[in-house]
């Protein structure tokens, strides 16, 4: 049985991250878009905590992360750092938030650092993002690219599928890792894509790779925590291994408590604050005075 890592006495931060994959260690990140669960990371020692935009499928209930908006990310970010006081915290910049113009990116990025509490921001994209990283890294702010299946583009991408499975299109996703890391980047996430076109990215690259649905040569790895916890309900990726099944366990919670409130088997006497017998005493003579009148 695992059990809950000591803390480190030092802020994770990007040259941490760098020093693991120079020393061939293996990067944990995952998810989190509130107080608590950040908390529980941290407590936990996890490495690094996205702030994904994941948020709008598995918090706010959207089918896909694009209605998410800058507003959300922030609201959700603050709720984060306020609980993660380790963890190297990267925040997911949503759908068109960076797309626009560079200034959007330079702009909607300081946010991410002066409003929202992170220590980098994570865009989507190759190398048509790459003078929106470069400026953003110019400005200080660390960047995360991300490559592969980039789910801002699901529509243009035709769906949440698996990409770099030709010659063509794997030599355009390495194409886009080195442009990247060239712009700046200081990680990369590699999402569902073949394992080993994602060990050939990781060999080639100086900087860490955070693998999803990449196979277990990348750099590191990240799943969304609600995948991990089993709290998401339909489609599972293939990627993702669920080490509990709480969305059951909220279920037979919450039935049981229904459960007791029909019964009258709750709330109990241990469960309720009781009233000195001298006040009540008092308050009884004086409804009884007052009905009498």
């Amino acid at each position: 049985m695992s059990t809950v890592s000591t803390l480190p006495q030092r802020k994770i931060t990007l040259l941490t991250l760098q020093a693991k994959k120079d020393r061939g260690e293996p990067i944990t990140m995952l998810t989190a878009y509130d107080f608590p669960t950040a908390r529980a990371l941290d407590r936990a020692g996890v490495d690094s905590i996205l702030v994904g935009d994941s948020l709008g499928m598995v918090v706010l209930g959207y089918d896909t992360t694009l209605p998410v908006t800058m507003e959300d990310m922030l609201h959700h970010a603050r709720a984060v750092s306020r609980g993660a006081q380790i963890a190297h915290l990267v925040g997911d910049m949503p759908f068109m938030s960076y797309q626009a113009s560079v200034e959007d990116a330079l702009l909607n990025a300081g946010r991410f650092l002066k409003d929202g509490g992170m220590n980098a921001v994570k865009l989507e994209g190759g190398r048509e993002i790459v003078p929106a990283v470069r400026a953003i890294v110019a400005a200080g702010i660390p960047v995360v690219g991300h490559i592969g299946l980039t789910p801002q583009k699901v529509n243009q991408l035709g769906g949440f599928r698996t990409q770099g499975k030709s010659a063509a299109a794997a030599r355009t996703l390495i194409e886009d890792a080195h442009a990247l890391e060239e712009a700046g980047c200081h990680l990369l996430v590699l999402e569902a894509m073949p394992d080993r076109l994602a060990a050939l990215i990781t060999q080639r690259l100086s900087i860490p790779t955070i693998g999803i649905g990449a196979g277990p040569a990348c750099g590191g790895q990240v799943l969304v925590t609600h995948d991990l916890l089993g709290m998401t309900d339909g489609f599972t990726p293939k990627f993702v291994k669920r080490y509990a099944n709480l969305g059951e366990e909220m279920a037979r919670a919450f039935g049981a408590y229904i459960d007791d409130v029909a019964a009258g088997r709750f709330p109990e006497t241990a469960h309720s604050q009781p009233l000195d017998e001298d006040v009540f005493r008092a308050l009884t003579r004086e409804w009884e005075a007052r009905i009498a009148r």
